[in-house]
């Protein structure tokens, strides 16, 4: 299991960040998260033989939202 922090944009309330939470949580291989509208990020708990970090940023931007920053990298 890896974690990964996502900095995003756009995550103007706490029904955005809802919004991210259940968007990460139905991804293959995601194992738990946790989005902080107030901290604006979201730290995803996943396998990695499933899926990767690249594939979950690219969750989070088609639904129009923007990562400006992921640890670890």
């Amino acid at each position: 299991m890896k974690t990964i922090t996502l900095k995003i944009e756009g995550l103007r309330c706490a029904s955005c960040a809802a919004s991210v939470g259940s968007l990460l949580d139905t991804q293959a291989g995601v194992r738990g998260v946790d989005v902080s509208f107030e901290e604006a990020r979201a730290r995803v708990l996943f396998d990695p033989q499933v899926t990767s970090g690249d594939r979950l940023v690219a969750a989070v931007e088609r639904r129009g939202f923007h990562v400006v920053a992921r640890d670890p990298a």
